[in-house]
Formats: structure tokens, sequence, C-alpha cells
């Protein structure tokens, strides 16, 4: 029944896109790729009438759901019913209102899912922000996931856009396969839209409400603005945020435009996302997901970051999946990174973690500051416990070990954690 239905959804989808012609935005990477998402739509939706992907409607049935603007029906035969009479309308009838520009976040999980997707939506500007360990369960090697993240950048039309992050390795080896314009971004020397003098909304004391953003400067040819980005933390919206112009400067907006399009753009839930914890603590909510590369640059930043005298800095992490062979190997990184990070207490999630504690503990981190956990309900408890005033606690894991239970377990707030949590609708809840 599923192959039926993705067949159907993308016919339905090829046939809107024949008749609307869109201009078709994808975006691919191992780690970054909803943040791009959001930054590009906030750039964009200030002079074009846009729409992206919802939830993670970034599959074989996503992308085609985010064409017809509708969502998923579970199921529900009636209501799948109503997606396809409601695809069948934009194709009988004329909507005035069909988006200029699809911004579709395209994940792959599997060898051939690119093809799969850029065959339903060809795209006029690819974006590709990094490409790590993920998924190496599927590929087997890292020059795997290259070659499946590779085809977004190969299939973009003729005259299109190739928008590739230069900081990252294993992006940068992409380039070569593109035959459309380039545009690269980052903060090394060589990339063409350049980031510089990087500062953080506070610098003595971590506190909520203490949070004014990051601000930086963006160097495109010569010319430099400020850029300003309201309660965010970690350097993913920054990437996000060099996604986003880079896309505003291939639609002819300037700096400025671009700078001021950016203070709308908001961190979707469960990406390094500042909550309020009991005792007054501070949480870092990264609980999306989880891989070595995006744990390893998060936690960078926690090492960056000043804790009140007296307080610590707690880190939460729980397995990250789907990582093959490289699995001890990435998870002992992350271990040696929560030492130099000079975290105080490490507590772990899932029998996978558990290379991070031991790890950890080789490092110098002492045995009696590490704790492990078999799942996400159990830690949550303990931490609430163990948790002191000011203490700054970093959560996050692979969406399977469901870290947000842990936030929700010591949120100051929990009845807002439907508004600023990830998975708290009633699909997840009963998993």
């Amino acid at each position: 029944m599923k192959k039926i239905l993705q067949f159907k959804l993308k016919i339905i989808a090829k046939l809107i896109l024949k008749k609307y012609q869109p201009e078709i935005i994808g975006i691919t990477g191992s780690v970054g790729k909803t943040s791009a998402k959001e930054a590009i739509y906030a750039v964009l939706s200030a002079s074009f009438r846009v729409r992206r992907n919802i939830k993670n409607y970034n599959n074989e049935i996503g992308v085609p759901l985010t064409i017809i603007g509708a969502e998923a029906q579970g199921k529900n035969i009636f209501g799948w019913l109503k997606v396809f009479w409601a695809g069948f309308k934009l194709i009988i009838f004329k909507d005035k209102e069909y988006p200029e520009i699809l911004i579709l976040e395209m994940g792959v999980d599997r060898p051939g899912d690119m093809e799969y997707l850029v065959k339903i939506a060809e795209p006029n500007i690819g974006v590709l922000t990094a490409i790590g360990e993920t998924h190496l369960e599927f590929f087997g090697n890292i020059e795997n996931i290259k070659k499946e993240k590779g085809v977004l950048i190969e299939n973009i039309k003729k005259g299109g856009w190739a928008i590739i992050n230069y900081d990252d390795e294993g992006a940068r080896t992409v380039i070569a396969r593109s035959k459309a314009k380039i545009l690269t971004f980052g903060s090394q020397e060589g990339a063409m839209l350049k980031v510089q003098e990087l500062k953080f909304g506070f610098e003595e004391k971590i506190e909520a409400d203490n949070l004014r953003g990051f601000s930086f400067k963006i160097n495109y040819n010569g010319s430099v603005v400020p850029v300003f980005l309201p309660d965010v933390i970690g350097y993913a919206p920054v990437y996000a945020a060099l996604a986003g112009t880079a896309v505003g400067i291939t639609h002819s907006m300037n700096l400025l435009e671009i700078s001021q399009a950016l203070r709308s753009y908001r961190s979707p839930r469960g990406r390094m996302n500042l909550i309020e914890g009991q005792k007054k603590t501070l949480i870092i909510d990264d609980t999306y997901n989880s891989s070595p590369q995006s744990a390893l640059l998060a936690l960078e930043l926690i090492g960056k970051l000043k804790v009140a005298s007296g307080a610590r800095k707690i880190a939460v992490l729980g397995d990250m999946l789907e990582l093959g062979s490289y699995s001890e190997a990435g998870h002992q990184e992350v271990g040696n990174k929560v030492v130099t990070a000079g975290v105080n207490l490490l507590i772990t999630v899932g029998g996978r973690a558990r290379d991070i504690a031991h790890s950890a503990e080789s490092a110098g981190l002492s045995r009696d500051y590490i704790f492990s956990f078999d799942n996400a309900e159990d830690a949550g408890k303990f931490l609430q416990e163990r948790m002191e005033e000011e203490d700054l606690i970093f959560v996050k894991g692979s969406q399977g070990m469901r870290c947000e239970k842990i936030v929700k377990e010591i949120m100051a707030d929990p009845m807002r954690a439907e508004e600023l949590l990830v998975r708290q609708d009633r699909e997840w809840a009963n998993k």
C-alpha cells in the first residue's frame, strides 16, 4: 500500500509542478538541512510567495505532500482521498496563490533516495550543508554518502546555482561534480560568501533572559553588512544564515535586505534552543537528532560558554544511531570532546552512548561524575534530582532515543512542552 501511495503522490506532484512551474530549491546534507530551510524561507518570504516543508516532510511521501500543500493522513483512507482531491483540484483549476518558490528539504536514508526525489522535483538551486557519517548503516562508507548527496548538485537545471558549505570538507569535494553556477559560503579562506567577527549575545553569565542572540558580519564581493540573529545559540544558525544569504544573492536581493529579513529567523524546535529549567537552570535543547559531526560542533560551543561561579556544565547525550561500523569510534570522539569542553557531569542514554562514557572517563572525567541509563525516562528523573541552581544543561541524542522527554522532565514550565519541544504530537506520544 505504501508503494501505491508513493506512486500516486509522485504523479500528482509532477503534474502540479508541470502546470505551475515554481522555482525549486532543494536542500540536502547530513546536518543543518532544516535550519538552512528556515533561514532561506525567512529571506525569500520577504519578497516572494514561498512554501517550505513542514515537520519532517523530506522523503518520498513528504516532498510530494509539500508540493500539494497537504499533510500526511496516517491510516485514514478518507483523509488520503482528500489529499488526492486537493492535488487534482490544483491540476484541473488554476490557483493564483500557488507558491512562486518551493523550498524542499531532501533527506536520504538509503542509496537511490535522492535520485527518486530529484525526478519528482528537479531543482533550480541546490544547497549542500555538510556531509557526515549519518546513515552509514545503509551506505557503508562516507564515499557512498558523498555520492548520494552529490546527486542533488548534479541534477540542478541549466543556469541554476549550486550553493555549498565551503567549511565542510565533504561538501567541498562535490563542487567539481556541478555544472551549475557555484556560490560557496563559510568562514574559511576561499569561501565566496564569508562570515566574520562572530560574537555571542552574552559574555559573562549565561541566563535565558540575558540572551540577545548572535551577531556577525557577512562579506560578499567586498561588501560587508552586520547580521543579528535574535534568540538563538550555536554555530548551526550561522551556517543557516549564510545559506539563506547565498540564496538571497541568487535572487538579486542586496545584503542589507537579506540582513533585515534574517531577523525573522528562528531555530526549529530541538535545535540548540534555550529553555528555562527548574532550579534556575538553563537548558540547551538539541534533541531533534544527533550525529558525531553535530555533537562535536555543539560541544565546541559549550566549551566556550561561561557558567556562573559554582555552577556546572552538564551534558546529557543519547545514542547516535545508523552509524554502522563507525558507531564505536564516533561515540568515542564525542566522549573525548566532552572533556575538552569542560563538562563537569555526564549522563548517557542508551547502550551505544556508553562508549561516550568510557571515552570521557579515559580522557580524564572522574567516574564519580559519569552516569549511564538505558532510557530517557530514567535519565530525566535522575537529572532532576542532581541538577543544581544555575547549571547549564546540554541535552542531545538521535530521535529514536526520545531525549526530549528529559527536557520535559526538567524544564521550568512543562505545560509549554508542546510549544517548545520536538515530537509532542499524538503520533509520537504513543511511541
